[in-house]
């Protein structure tokens, strides 16, 4: 598993059990549909503040895994 996707958490009691960035409320399809609406890394970053660089990445590495049709482990809280 790449290291980037220890960021990514799914807990079926948060979100409706979407996957999120860990210790926040913050769907990886949100970040992925900023990004692929235009919206730049630094533009996200300013907008949500508490999250950092690797939290973005983890976002782009989660949806190329789920691009490739492999399941991806995440362990449920």
């Amino acid at each position: 598993m790449h290291p980037l996707l220890e960021r990514i958490t799914i807990d079926p009691n948060i979100c409706f059990g979407k996957p999120t960035i860990r210790g926040t409320r913050i769907w990886v399809s949100l970040i992925l549909d900023f990004l692929a609406s235009g919206m730049t890394i630094d533009e996200i970053l300013t907008e949500y503040p508490h999250l950092k660089m690797d939290d973005i990445l983890a976002a782009i590495a989660y949806g190329a895994e789920m691009s490739r049709e492999r399941f991806v482990e995440i362990p449920m809280v």
